[in-house]
């Protein structure tokens, strides 16, 4: 089996399948046997991984792609909503925040950085309100707790209360509208 290893400070051994590449995370002092070993053990793992990829990336190859107008578009109407919503549920959090951002990523929905400021994809514009909401109140709890703590959750649930439904809809169908911008 083929697969390529990254080194780096971490204490264990880890695997990733990405774009059809079988990725090994190890410490640097890990040997050549030891990851040949634990990939060996994993491969039922790899292999149904590797399996489920290669369907999700069949069913994303249907479906249309975006075009920088119609990106541009979404993006000019997030910086119209999105503020919106942030405002609406910044005093429910009980937090301030700085500077909002609007941006076309290909991993995240959204972020917070320590001095406050939020970051947000545009796609969110493509999925049910409720969607850009739970990530409005997620990363205004961050501003509280940063970190995906048990107390970080309680927050988010005590001001979204349907949080986790919406949520699992982002994971189910948020690969299909990040393969939309390519």
């Amino acid at each position: 089996m083929n697969y390529r290893i990254i080194r780096s400070r971490r204490r264990s051994l880890g695997l990733e399948v990405r774009d059809g590449e079988v990725i090994v995370r190890a410490p640097y002092l890990a040997s050549k046997r030891k990851i040949e070993r634990f990939v060996a053990e994993h491969e039922g793992w790899i292999e149904k991984h590797l399996r489920l990829e290669s369907e999700r990336r069949e069913r994303l190859m249907g479906i249309e792609k975006l075009t920088e107008a119609e990106i541009a578009e979404l993006a000019e109407r997030a910086r119209l909503v999105i503020p919106q919503r942030v405002a609406y549920y910044a005093p429910q959090v009980g937090v301030t925040y700085g500077r909002i951002t609007i941006r076309r990523q290909r991993s995240r929905w959204g972020s917070c950085s320590v001095k406050g400021n939020l970051n947000f994809n545009c796609l969110l514009m493509l999925a049910p309100p409720e969607v850009l909401d739970s990530v409005v109140v997620h990363e205004l709890c961050h501003r509280k707790h940063m970190n995906h703590s048990k107390r970080f959750y309680e927050e988010v649930l005590r001001v979204f209360p349907e949080y986790y439904r919406w949520h699992s809809w982002l994971e189910s169908n948020g690969d299909e509208l990040m393969w939309r911008i390519g």
